[in-house]
């Protein structure tokens, strides 16, 4: 399927994509970005999420390796919220098919704005790591439930599911922002290739689309990506309260006009 006007399509995917990427590897949540751009370009629902996965999982897999590199994963619990996040979102992406997501746009009004609350009021919240205070054995199960649970969030519905993740790795694995970002990035990677394989069998991604998409959302994951390392929290921090703002106007969007 080649959208009409391809020229038309990439000058507003292509730097929205970019955008979102940068959001993404600040903080998650850049799909709130990206999907609504192949949406306003034109591409179906399906071509739209079939084609972002394409955009962005090549963008994840650069920070993810750039986090790495640093160091600022911490690797078994990491793992163990990768394979969590796979079977969950397997889970998840059945359950949407007989449930009406709706109900959870309800609850998600209700979490999103006391997560904001919360991180207002919890200043020094993801400032030091203090993962060491749980055992081994803890903090793996622990991880492998937040992959579980927010893999299959991601299935069902997805909006801000990298968010969750981070700060679900910082509230329960008490891991510092930045060790929690490079770990959702691990999560995200993983969750994002095996979407993308599913999407690509079943032929529903626009490659003419994806593959320029994917370049600017290398370029935007590689810059923000730098930024999270260079300044750590103090980046990731403020970037939650855009992505929680983006995530409630979405899901008031949603329930209005769907």
């Amino acid at each position: 399927m080649l959208p009409e006007n391809l020229l038309h399509t990439l000058l507003i995917v292509c730097p929205l994509v970019f955008l979102g990427g940068l959001v993404d590897s600040v903080a998650g949540g850049g799909g709130l970005i990206t999907v609504p751009a192949y949406l306003l370009a034109g591409l179906s629902p399906h071509a739209a999420s079939a084609t972002n996965k394409c955009g962005n999982v090549w963008g994840t897999l650069l920070s993810t390796y750039r986090f790495l590199k640093r160091g600022e994963v911490h690797v078994p619990s990491a793992v163990c919220g990768g394979v969590g996040a796979l079977i969950g979102a397997w889970a998840g992406a059945k359950l949407n098919m007989i449930v009406p997501d709706r109900y959870l746009y309800y609850l998600m009004l209700i979490i999103v704005p006391v997560m904001a609350v919360f991180l207002l009021v919890k200043r020094e919240f993801g400032t030091e790591d203090h993962s060491h205070e749980l055992s081994p054995r803890r903090l793996l199960i622990l991880s492998l439930g937040i992959g579980l649970v927010l893999g299959g969030y991601d299935g069902f519905f997805g909006p801000g599911a990298g968010t969750f993740l981070m700060l679900a790795f910082t509230g329960l694995c008490k891991f510092d922002l930045l060790t929690a970002s490079g770990n959702t990035k691990v999560a995200n990677a993983a969750s994002n290739m095996a979407s993308l394989v599913t999407f690509a069998l079943a032929g529903q991604v626009v490659w003419v689309v994806g593959i320029p998409a994917a370049v600017c959302g290398i370029a935007g994951s590689y810059v923000g990506s730098g930024l999270a390392l260079k300044n750590g929290a103090k980046v990731i921090r403020p970037m939650f309260f855009v992505v929680l703002a983006l995530l409630t106007i979405r899901l008031i969007y949603d329930l209005l006009f769907s």
